[in-house]
Parts: C-alpha cells; structure tokens; sequence
C-alpha cells in the first residue's frame, strides 16, 4: 500500500475519535488539498476577527462525507450530514481559538524537534503509524524516501503539517494542564478503590411507599424551593414551533414493485451457481450463511424452503420489513442448507420526489401567499406543536434532528424552514417562539417543583418513621421484625459500582458502605429513591504494599487523562464563552 494511501486510511480511524469530542484539540489535523489551505477565504463566520473560510469548512465536510462513505458503504442523509455540518463548525472555531492562544503565547515548533519526532530515540506514533514495517518496526528507507528527498511530495508536506501542529497542540496541552497533578495519594485510593469488595446485609425503605395522604405541601413551600433552588431550572434558549409532515414511507404500490423485482430474480437465482457471488451482486440485505440448519430450527417465515427441492426457489415471501425468495442449496438428513435473497420494502425515489415537490410547494405559499396555518388547512394537513432547547438536538414531539435544531437556532419568529429531510418524512417547520435563555417563570415549573417538594416530604417522613422504629430495634434482625420488611444481602460488591442489585443505582450508599468497619451497623442512610440501614458482615481491601509500580504507572496515566481531559474541556468552553464569535453559516449556505 502507497504512503499516501496509508495516510488517508488511518486518518479515517481519527476522524470517528473526532466526531462528538473535541475534534482538533488532541488529535491529528486532518490531512487536507494543501492548496486548500491557501485558497482565498471566503467568512462563513469570524472568531474574534479571524474570518473562517467556506472553502475550508466545505473541504472538511467532504472529507467528512467521503470517510462515511468508505465506512458504511452509504452516502450521508440529509440529517446526517446537519450533524457533521455542526461538528465541523465546532471544530474550526476550536481550530482557530486554539491557534490565536498559541500565537499568544509564542508556541512554536523548530525544524530540530521536527527532526527529533522522525528521526530521533522515541519518533512520533505518527511516523510509527505511517511507516511501520509488519513486525513493527520502522522502515527507515521508506522515511527518507519520502521525507528525506529533494521532492517535498504532498505526502511529506502532508506529514510535516501534521507532525508540527500535534507538536504545537502537544506543547499548548502541557502548558495549560502544567498546574493539574495527580498524586500518590490520588493513585493508592484509586487502586483500593478497584479492588475493594464488601458484603452486606440491608433493609430498604423505599419514599414511594409514603401515601399522598400523609404529606402536605402549601404554596409558600412551593415558593421556597423554587427560590433555593433558581439554579436548576436555568434554561438555554428554547423554542416553540409547529410543523408538518409529508411521509417517505413506502406506499402499497412501493412494495409492490419491490416484491415483482425478487420475484423476477427467482429464475436467475435457481441457475445460479454461486449463490453468494449472486446475493451480492443483488444487494440482498441477507448474507450468505453457508451452514445447515436443522429443519425443526427454521423460522416460521422461511417455512416454504421445506417444501421446495433442492436447487429451488420459493416463491416470494412478505417479511413484513421486506420480500424475499429462498433457494434450497443441499439437504442431508434432517437438515438443509439455504440462501435468502431479500430485498427491504423502501420508498421508491418517485414516491420520495412527490413527497419532497409538496413539502416545497407547502412552504412555497405558506410563506408566500398565505399564512402556515391557512396552508395546512387547504393542504388537508395536521399542524403539530414541538419544544426544542438549544444544544440539545431531541425535541419533544419531532424526535432528533440537528437541521431543525440549527433552522431554530438561525430564525427569527414567525419564520418558515426549507422542508427537512427526516428518516421517514419531509418537515415544514414555523418558528411561532424564541425563548432567551434564562431562570424559567415559576408558574412554568410549578409542576415540577410539586412533585421535587412532594418527595423531600416523602423522604423526610421515611427517615423519622425509620428513626422511631431504630429507637428500641438496634439490631437489623430487630428492625426487621418492626418494620415487617425483609432483610436483604448482597456479597462481592466492588467499591467503584454505583448500582446495588435489586435497589437501583445508589452511589451514595455504596460510598458509605466502605467508610464503615467489618460488624458495623449504619443509622438511616438516605439514598436516591429509598433509605437504607446496612449492616456490614465483610469487607476486602487490598494490601497497598501490593501495588506494583507497572499498574501504579497504567492507574496514574488514566487518572491524568481523566482530568486533563475534563480541564481542558472546561477551559476550551470558557475560551469560547470569552470570544467575539460571528455565524454568518444562516446566510452565506442559504
């Protein structure tokens, strides 16, 4: 395989590490056309001044859109390709953001530390990554082939790009995370954390099991949590719209065709002679499986294969998602060998292309003529309502969709969408209101907070009625008896689990149970949906003379990466909090 080509395949592999994290901060820089990157900048935006280049951002995207390809043998849909839209924009304001701060602070990579990442004692993982030979070791040859010659190829230019902004990336990472430390201390806990195990007995009131009766909740107790706790219901922006649907579902008449195409492939299948070559030259959406099947296993649905003979096709089925005929391939006893040709029950592209023409002749004259809801009335369309919060792309009503989250983002009020092309519609959407972000009104969560207020009451009457009854029943066998619930137990509960078996998730809980002693009893412990009494009857901790300096070491890098990753993860939003940026993506892609 060619430098280049390697290059390229490897890169590949980044770029699923990059999308959903931070995509240019630690990683590789993508590899680019480098007269790309010398191209004339057109703003799809600017941070802090620094225009961000169409080119670019539309480089990336194709990049995007051609790994995607490659890896699932598909081309993006629509909302798809709005999430990799969103990521890339994310990336090249991080992109620039961080090359401002290391401008800032002087960073620089020299020719000699270029020189040392190829050719030195420890050379780079890229080099090792792009130049190894089959048992591991670097082909030296093949560096100064490419590297070393008088012909700066793009492939070495390429390489060295990317080895000076790791390197640059590599010293900003140090300077910024330079004060995080993580101690011997930090690394011993951890490691008796790991391997830390108790056994316990316990008895689980659950809050639920108090009756609405015995609680009362007034206004001013309403009132109260609200104000003590303005924090939680802080909003980002949000937004309330409607919309409509035009289906890509496939019609009747859709699946028709499709069940007459497999049935005019059963005559080809039955003279077939190699039936995997021919599922696959077909796009049969069941693979070839070269094994026999007991004749008792078969599934109802592939039940005609029993009644047909060898080298015969049956006649086509309706799996429901999809159509098929089966070949019998051989029998031998009670036992045949088959292949399924199947094809999925899809909308055909005219179904999709009428779906798509209404969609815009919709938004057409409910823009231009008359109002959304007139449209939809004359349409014969159903108006639905959605609520959407800013950054998260689930909105109630619609499902996930980034390009409704972004047209959100972008509109003002009253404004109409282009169709959007979901999984199994086309949607219209009207912006009918934008939310600024801040503390939502108390009348809008009052509800909540009556059920947030109604279970502190709940568990405030759980705990006192456990405390009386603990008062004259010490032991948990005692407490038992008054209470009439059953003592439970549980053994080899690890130290870093969060989850109790049969009570749920209880962090806290576990956290107490290895902070007491062997034979130890607790008082009311409260956990997230019940309050406990535990008793401990064994606990396993390891000897810390034995943690050996390997696992110290595999305990330590984890543990820095963990709070390098959550620092620099703070610090790049606050250096995006504190930047002018401008998104001008709304008008220059429209």
């Amino acid at each position: 395989m060619g430098v280049m080509g390697k290059f390229r395949d490897n890169t590949g592999v980044v770029l699923w590490i990059l999308i959903g994290s931070f995509g240019l901060l630690w990683v590789v820089m993508d590899v680019f056309d480098p007269n790309a990157l010398s191209a004339t900048p057109r703003a799809l935006g600017t941070v802090n001044g620094e225009a961000i280049s169409y080119d670019e951002y539309n480089s990336r995207i194709q990049y995007y859109s051609n790994a995607y390809t490659q890896q699932t043998g598909a081309s993006m849909s629509a909302e798809t390709r709005a999430v990799y839209e969103s990521q890339v924009w994310e990336d090249l304001v991080s992109a620039a953001l961080l090359e401002q701060k290391m401008d800032e602070l002087g960073i620089t990579v020299t020719d000699q530390e270029l020189l040392d990442m190829v050719y030195g004692d420890n050379p780079d993982p890229l080099i090792r990554q792009y130049f190894a030979r089959e048992d591991g070791t670097i082909d030296p040859f093949a560096v100064q082939n490419i590297l070393g010659s008088g012909d700066y190829t793009q492939e070495a230019i390429a390489i060295e790009l990317q080895l000076r902004q790791k390197r640059r990336q590599d010293k900003l990472r140090n300077f910024i995370t330079a004060g995080l430390q993580v101690t011997d201390q930090d690394v011993m806990n951890e490691y008796i954390k790991r391997n830390s195990f108790a056994e316990f007995s316990y008895i689980r009131f659950p809050y639920n099991e108090i009756a609405e009766t015995e609680i009362e909740v007034s206004d001013s107790d309403l009132r109260a949590y609200y104000n003590d706790n303005k924090e939680k219901y802080e909003q980002e922006e949000s937004y309330r719209a409607k919309f409509v649907s035009f289906s890509t579902l496939p019609t009747a008449e859709d699946s028709a065709t499709i069940i007459d195409e497999v049935s005019d492939l059963r005559e080809d299948f039955a003279a077939a002679e190699e039936d995997s070559a021919f599922l696959i030259r077909q796009q049969s959406t069941t693979a070839f499986n070269n094994v026999f099947v007991k004749e008792s296993e078969i599934r109802e649905d592939y039940a005609p294969v029993l009644d047909v003979a060898v080298g015969e096709v049956t006649q086509v089925i309706n799996l429901s998602t999809s159509a098929a005929v089966i070949k019998k391939i051989a029998e031998q006893g009670d036992e045949i060998k088959f292949a399924v040709l199947s094809r999925q029950f899809e909308a055909l592209p005219s179904t999709v292309d009428d779906a798509a023409e209404n969609a815009d002749e919709f938004q057409y004259f409910a823009t231009e003529e008359s109002s959304f809801e007139e449209e939809a009335e004359r349409a014969g369309l159903t108006v639905q309502e959605v609520f959407a919060t800013k950054g998260n792309s689930f909105i109630s009503g619609l499902g996930s969709s980034q390009q409704a989250l972004d047209f959100f983002d972008r509109a003002d009020e009253g404004d109409v969408s282009t169709p959007l092309e979901l999984d199994s519609r086309f949607v219209v959407i009207k912006l009918e209101e934008k939310t600024p972000a801040g503390y939502r009104p108390f009348d809008e969560v009052r509800a909540q907070i009556e059920i947030q207020v109604k279970n502190d009451k709940r568990k405030e009457a759980t705990v006192a009625k456990i405390k009386d009854m603990m008062a004259g029943n010490g032991s948990l066998e005692a407490l038992s008896s008054a209470s009439s619930k059953e003592v439970q137990s549980m053994d080899n509960l690890a130290a870093s689990s969060v989850v109790i078996t049969g009570a749920g998730r209880e962090p806290g809980i576990i956290g107490a149970i290895f902070s007491m002693n062997e034979g130890q009893t607790s008082g009311v412990l409260e956990g997230l949906n019940g309050a406990y009494v535990v008793e401990v009857t064994g606990l396993t901790k390891p000897d810390p003379s034995t943690l050996d300096a390997t696992t110290a070491n595999q305990i330590r890098t984890q543990l820095e990466q963990q709070v390098n990753q959550k620092y620099l993860s703070i610090w790049l939003e606050e250096l995006k909090d504190e930047a002018e940026i401008t998104d001008n993506r709304a008008r220059v892609l429209r």
